[in-house]
């Protein structure tokens, strides 16, 4: 495993055998990075795979709202029309969850 460094003022995290001469983010100076423990950058390397699920589960989320408001302006039946709304409303729930979930892990240091 690589040694991740993470930027102290902007929280870039750099993924190599030493910190970045400069931060690619913010600019600051190499000193500016602390090098996270094997157990801090084992919760990043983790982490990388379901977040990549989450961002994919957001963006399939938003392919069902487009078909979904499609679906409701052919406007077939109402029975028809109401399954739409509640596909396009039970997808936001599952995006906005999926969201939470990545904002969690950022607050925690797994991104």
């Amino acid at each position: 495993m690589k040694k991740l460094f993470k930027c102290s003022v902007c929280n870039y995290i750099h993924e190599g055998a030493d910190a970045p001469d400069t931060c690619p983010k913010c600019g600051v100076p190499k000193d500016k990075f602390v090098e996270l423990s094997s157990e801090e950058a084992q919760k990043v390397y983790d982490s990388e795979r379901t977040n990549d699920i989450h961002m994919e589960m957001i963006t399939l989320a938003e392919r069902i709202v487009k078909l979904a408001q499609e679906g409701i302006g052919i406007n077939l039946d109402p029975p028809c029309v109401s399954a739409f709304e509640k596909a396009k409303n039970e997808v936001y729930v599952i995006k906005q969850r999926s969201k939470a979930e990545l904002e969690g892990h950022v607050k925690k240091g797994k991104w």
